[in-house]
């Protein structure tokens, strides 16, 4: 089992201090958020991390606008930083970029009878933006990753297999999908039927209790990792969550927690 972690969450001041730190611990990668400064300076990430054994995991992120926004300028901006991101991973070896569809309420109008509803006027939007990124993820050989959130966070594409139907909608293999265990913990009726179900374009996991916790301090039943492992998933499982205490301590607890999945 391939572990990472996003950056935020690991000990240390410099990104050289937070890599050190993840191979003492145990971890082979290391998520970055997509903020504009890992932009600014890509080449000299890149070059740090050329010098360690943590690779990138992915990308999470960081982007403005909203692709799901009423207004052209917010929609273009989303897709526009997105496509910059995904030449970032290229230059740094990552999988790919996360990106969320949108958070909150719907936010298109209601225009019926041409849509039936408003989701589904989104969902054709979703597509041939999608579409976009999916050929710039082809063209440098990464992926734009479609992340299902809970409904509580959006309306709009909560479980696994509303996120299949819109990558096999698109049918590229620069577009994927990914699967956070906080969100399936809430939305999916069976984790490790969804899993299997959707495992052919899943490249990237998130780790969450369902406290938002480490795993290991809420309810979740995270033995669905070894349904995704049978499938032949190979990528990282990357934890997203909160840390209380010290985080040396408790980064070397979850390493020994989760070990028994995988």
């Amino acid at each position: 089992m391939k572990l990472s972690c996003q950056d935020n969450l690991v000990p240390g001041y410099t990104l050289a201090e937070k890599l050190e730190n993840l191979e003492k611990l145990g971890f082979s990668g290391i998520e970055l958020w997509g903020r504009q400064q890992l932009g600014e300076k890509i080449r000299e990430v890149k070059e740090l991390l050329a010098s360690f054994k943590v690779k990138p995991s992915v990308i999470c992120a960081g982007y403005g606008g909203d692709l799901m926004s009423p207004e052209k300028d917010a929609r273009v901006r989303a897709v526009e930083d997105i496509l910059q991101r995904l030449e970032w991973a290229r230059e740094i070896g990552a999988i790919g970029v996360i990106f969320v569809p949108t958070f909150g309420g719907a936010k298109l109008p209601d225009l019926s009878p041409l849509y039936q509803s408003v989701v589904e006027l989104e969902k054709r939007l979703l597509v041939a933006e999608c579409r976009i990124l999916a050929r710039k993820g082809e063209e440098l050989g990464v992926c734009a990753i479609l992340e299902p959130l809970n409904r509580y966070e959006t309306h709009l594409i909560n479980r696994l297999e509303q996120g299949l139907e819109i990558i096999e909608e698109v049918g590229s293999n620069g577009l994927k999908l990914m699967a956070d265990f906080f969100h399936m913990n809430i939305e999916e009726s069976n984790i490790s039927d969804a899993l299997s179900q959707a495992s052919r374009h899943i490249v990237h996991v998130h780790l969450a209790d369902s406290n938002r916790q480490l795993p290991g301090y809420g309810h979740t039943d995270f033995t669905p990792i070894k349904t995704l492992l049978s499938k032949g998933y190979d990528n990282y499982f990357s934890l997203e969550c909160r840390i209380t205490g010290d985080p040396f301590e408790e980064l070397r607890k979850f390493v020994k927690f989760i070990s028994r999945y995988g």
